[in-house]
Parts: structure tokens; sequence; C-alpha cells
């Protein structure tokens, strides 16, 4: 293999797959990315057996052929070559690629091609496309929830599926960890109707999320009831789902709460994250004071220091105090893109529900704390 390639298609293609590549394996080839020359591209393949992503850049190809290479050094040193360079890469049999930019010169150490390990695609059951804005909000507005408690590996992803929303069919995201849940919907595309309820891993979701960053247009999504595919431009993606079945959320979301706060999020999230810096990084733990026409926010910490902070705001309900951690709610309150958040409350043990009055579509709930 013989190719001539510009650094800057080779580092932003390196930068969005070699964060796949585990720094630590057991299986020396899995630390490393396949390199395919061929027909005037330069596929660049990387994978964890559960996840892969393949990514074709222009590059001038004098010979075709192909070879694995040391993903992170590779990246490394692509991204240190000076911008506008243009990189020689060559081959020398199947243990050694050389790597040129005007005087600078890298020998690699690499294996060969043939023992890269590839993911089988399967048959998939369901296809459709949604814009990449639709797939970013429905990952930026659940992820936040997603569960890093191994024990229960369901709740390590979000769990996308079809749904019936406020505003007609839809394709819904939904991640929880147990304290906080978050419930997106978006118009359901054609060809999404009746597809399995699948959860994508966390690691596919911020690859995905990594990959689209910069993408305007569509995204082609297939699934089955093992794995799930992403496609756009030159990038594919493929990853293995959670063999897991989600609980039902549904039960945990409040349909009887009746004391509804409604208040300029930034100040309201201002006044939280204030008066939580007093609070320990253990719990966390803020309390809300409602009353007819005011909140007053607190925190007290074991060292006997204490916050509050009084806002004013239209509430016409009974006298509630409910506590929160403040993380949790500050990460809630952060997805909210509108001038103000409405909770809606029952009591100080039952879960409060958070609404964006901008967007019908998002839903999240979280559970108190006592304080």
């Amino acid at each position: 293999m013989k190719l001539t390639i510009e650094r800057a298609a080779l580092v932003t293609s390196l930068a969005h797959v070699h964060g796949i590549v585990e720094r630590r394996t057991t299986i020396p080839i899995l630390s490393n990315v396949r390199l395919e020359a061929s027909d005037g591209k330069l596929a660049i393949t990387a994978t964890d057996m559960d996840l892969a992503v393949v990514e074709a850049v222009p590059a001038a190809a004098a010979t075709g052929g192909a070879i694995t290479a040391p993903a992170h050094l590779l990246h490394d040193i692509v991204r240190k070559l000076p911008e506008g360079a243009a990189i020689e890469i060559e081959t020398s049999g199947d243990d050694h690629i050389a790597l040129c930019a005007g005087q600078a010169r890298f020998s690699l150490p690499a294996l060969p091609a043939d023992e890269f390990p590839v993911m089988a695609e399967g048959t998939f059951s369901h296809d459709f496309s949604l814009p990449a804005a639709a797939l970013c909000r429905l990952i930026d507005k659940t992820r936040f929830a997603i569960s890093t408690e191994e024990t229960r590996y369901y709740l390590n992803g979000i769990y996308l599926h079809a749904a019936s929303g406020d505003d007609g069919p839809a394709l819904r995201a939904v991640a929880t960890d147990g304290h906080r849940l978050a419930r997106v919907d978006a118009p359901l595309p054609e060809g999404a109707d009746g597809m399995p309820g699948v959860i994508v891993p966390r690691k596919a979701v911020a690859e995905v999320r990594k990959l689209i960053e910069d993408h305007d247009g569509e995204v082609a999504v297939s699934v089955s009831e093992t794995k799930i595919r992403f496609a756009f431009g030159d990038v594919v993606l493929i990853s293995k789902l959670i063999d897991g079945t989600f609980p039902d959320y549904a039960r945990v979301i409040p349909g009887d709460n009746d004391k509804v706060l409604e208040i300029d999020g930034k100040l309201f999230t201002d006044a939280v994250d204030r008066v939580a810096t007093i609070s320990t990084e253990k719990t966390r733990s803020i309390k809300l004071n409602l009353t007819k026409g005011r909140l007053v926010v607190s925190a007290n910490s074991p060292d006997s220091a204490s916050a509050t902070e009084e806002l004013a705001f239209a509430y016409d309900a009974p006298d509630l105090q409910i506590g929160f951690n403040a993380r949790y709610l500050l990460d809630m309150a952060s997805e909210i893109d509108g001038e103000s958040l409405r909770m809606i409350m029952n009591d100080a043990v039952s879960p409060t529900v958070m609404r964006d009055p901008a967007d019908s579509g998002a839903l999240f709930v979280l559970m108190p704390m006592r304080v």
C-alpha cells in the first residue's frame, strides 16, 4: 500500500475513530486501526468487538492494499504534524508502516489486515432516516441520565423505541439511573413504526454524538434485535445492543402532581448553583421551600455552614418543602431550552416532573431526597 493524504483529512478521521479503541486490551490487534486504500479513498476502521466505525477519506493511492497500525500512536503523530502537510503512507510487508511528512519520518509496527476482526452486520428489520439535529436532540437531552452502575447493565444506555407521544407517533429516547429519568420525543420517521425497543450502549451513544457533531444532513438508522447501524456521508457505525429488558418507565412518571412551580430558568439554576456551593460533595443536597409568591433555596453542611436565597415567582398552591440532589437538579435544568422551566410536584417524597414550556416533547422526572 502506498498513498498520499492531506493531514487535515487524516487527523479528523482518526479523531473520530480512535476513541473507540481501548488503550488497554489483551488482544493486540484491537489496539490498531485498519487502513485500506482503494478507489481514491482511505477507509479507516476501528472496533472494540462491541462497536465498529468505518470512515472513508479522500486519498491519492499509488498502490492499494490494507494494513493495521497503532490507533493512538498514529493519531498523536498526525495531529502534531504541521497544518497543510501532505502525508505519505507506505507499508513494508505486514509488520511495518512508514509515514512521511516533509522532513519528518516515522516507522510504526503493524499487524496484518486479515487478522483485524470484522463485525457482521446481519439483517436489519427496520430502516429509517432522521435529521442529524433531531438525533442530537434525542441524545443530548437524555444521556445525562444514563446509569453508570454496571450491575444494572440494562440502564447503561438509551432506550430507543416507537411510542405514542403527546403530539402523535414519536421516536422516543429514554434514559434513567433510578434517581432521574429523561424522556424525549421526535416525530416518528417513515420506516420506524413497529421497530423493536432497543437499548443503545453508552459508548455507542457518545461516539455517534461525536461523529454527527458537524453533520447537517440526514442520518440513516437500521435496527435489528441485536444491532443498530448509523450511516451518513462516508461514515458507518455499527454497535451491538444491550441484551436486557428496559424497565417500564411509564410507571414512575406521576400523573397526579398538582403543585406547579414555573420560574425563569436562569434565575433558578443560578440560585441553586450558588446555594449548593456549601453542601457536601457526597449528597449535594438542597431544599426548596415554596410558599405563596416565594421560593427559598437553602442548604446546610455538617460543619455548620448554611446558605439561602429567595426568589419571587407565581405560586398559588399549598406550602411545600422538598429536597433534591443539586447536581441532578442542575443537570435536568440545563436541558431546558426555553426561558422558563416548570416543575410539577406532589409532596416531599413523590417524584417531581420537570417540563420545558417551549418543548412539549421533553419530559424529566427527579426523585426527591430527605434533607
